[in-house]
C-alpha cells in the first residue's frame, strides 16, 4: 500500500465529498485543504498516476435518467473469464466481479428507456451466450444508502443517513443528454475545467454550471466526486454481505446498517425461489479478519443470524456507464443479428 501524506489524505476526503460546481473548483478545494490551486492539481495528477484515484466525474443516477437497471448473478460452470468477457461486452455493465458463491459472477447492468430488448431479455440473452447454468435478477426494492467514501478509521464509525423517500420526476431534454454525455468523462485537470465541458457542449460556462447544479438538486446527479481504487487506498477486503431479514423490519435494519461509514451501499432487493437474501450491504475493510469480526458484531446487534459474506475474488469490470451512448443500440443490433457468440468475443 502506498503511504499517503496528510495533505493527500485531506485532499482525497474532500474529493470524495464532491467537487464545487464553480468556475475554479480546484482553487476552492485548495482553500479547504490549505493548498494552492496549482498544488491541488499536482497532487491529483500524482494520485491518479499512483492509481489511488480512479476517476473524478459526476455520478449520475441511472433511474432518474430513465434507465432500467439491476444487480444480476450468473452461475457459470465453464470458462468464467470467457463468460465475463461476454458480459462485459454490453455497454450497460458497469461492475462485474467473481464472488465466492455458487452464483459466481455478479454484475450490474442498465438498459436505456428505449431499449428494444429490455432488461430481462438482455440478461436472458447474456445467459445463453455465456452458457450460464442459472441466473437471478435482483432488482432494487429500496435504496438505503449509496456512496463510496473511504475515509474512515474504524469500521464501527457511524454517520447520519438521509432518508430520501421521494423521487422527483424529471424531464431530460436533448440538450441535457448532450451535457450528460460530455460531463460524464473524467474532469479535465486544469484551472477552468467547466469551460472545456461548456465548449464541447456548445453552451456558455454559466449555463453548464447552472444545469449541473440543477441535476444535483433534482437527484439526477448524486455527486460530482472522486472514485478510488479501493485496494490501493488500503481497503483490500471487499465483502458484499447479504442478509435474510423479515420484511416487517427490513427498513429498520436497512437504515441501521447504512448508518455505518464502512457500509458504502445498502439496498433491499427482490427475492425468489433461487435467492432468499433481501438486504445487501457492501462493506469495505482492510482485512478479512477485521471485516468478519465486524459482521459478526452487526449480526448480534440487528438480531439476524442468516447471512453470507460474498467476497470479490476477481474484478472483471469497473467502469461508469456512458449514458445516451449509441453503443447500447449497436450492441442490440449485433445481438439480434446473431453476431455475438462465445467465439466472437475476443480478449
Amino acid at each position: 500500500m502506498i503511504e499517503l501524506s496528510e495533505k493527500e489524505k485531506a485532499l482525497i476526503k474532500v474529493l470524495q465529498e464532491g467537487i464545487p460546481l464553480e468556475k475554479r473548483p480546484f482553487r476552492k478545494i485548495g482553500e479547504e485543504t490549505g493548498m494552492t490551486e496549482e498544488e491541488v492539481l499536482s497532487v491529483i495528477h500524482k494520485l491518479k498516476k499512483n492509481k489511488i484515484i480512479r476517476q473524478i466525474s459526476p455520478i449520475y443516477d441511472t433511474k432518474s435518467l430513465g434507465y432500467d437497471s439491476s444487480l444480476v448473478a450468473f452461475k457459470i460452470t465453464g470458462d468464467i473469464k470467457k463468460a465475463a468477457e461476454i458480459i462485459n461486452s454490453h455497454p450497460g455493465v458497469s461492475h462485474n466481479y467473481e464472488r465466492n458463491d455458487t452464483f459466481n459472477i455478479w454484475f450490474t447492468i442498465a438498459v436505456p428507456p428505449d431499449s428494444k430488448l429490455g432488461l430481462e431479455q438482455t440478461v436472458s440473452l447474456l445467459a445463453d451466450m455465456t452458457d450460464a447454468e442459472d441466473f437471478v435478477i435482483l432488482r432494487t426494492v429500496k435504496l438505503y444508502k449509496i456512496g463510496v467514501k473511504l475515509d474512515f478509521g474504524s469500521l464501527k464509525e457511524k454517520e447520519e443517513v438521509v432518508k430520501n423517500e421521494n423521487h422527483r420526476k424529471v424531464i431530460i431534454t436533448e440538450k441535457d443528454k448532450k451535457i450528460i454525455k460530455i460531463t460524464q468523462e473524467d474532469i479535465p485537470l486544469v484551472e477552468n475545467p467547466f469551460e472545456i465541458y461548456a465548449e464541447k457542449s456548445g453552451i456558455k460556462e454559466e449555463e453548464l454550471l447552472s444545469r449541473l447544479s440543477y441535476y444535483r438538486s433534482a437527484g439526477i446527479m448524486r455527486r460530482f466526486a472522486a472514485i478510488l481504487y479501493h485496494r490501493k487506498a488500503g481497503f483490500k477486503a471487499n465483502g458484499m454481505t447479504v442478509w435474510k431479514v423479515p420484511d416487517d423490519i427490513s427498513d429498520e435494519i436497512g437504515y441501521k446498517l447504512a448508518s455505518y461509514r464502512s457500509v458504502t451501499h445498502c439496498y433491499k432487493r427482490e427475492t425468489n425461489e433461487k435467492w432468499k437474501y433481501n438486504l445487501f450491504s457492501m462493506i469495505h475493510g482492510r482485512t478479512r479478519e477485521e471485516l468478519e469480526d465486524f459482521v459478526r458484531e452487526l449480526s448480534e446487534e440487528i438480531g439476524v443470524k442468516d447471512y453470507k459474506i460474498l467476497y470479490s475474488t476477481q474484478e472483471f469490470k469497473k467502469k461508469r456507464i456512458k449514458y445516451f451512448s449509441e453503443d447500447f443500440y449497436k450492441w442490440e443490433e449485433d445481438a439480434e443479428d446473431g453476431r455475438y457468440t462465445q467465439s466472437d468475443i475476443k480478449s
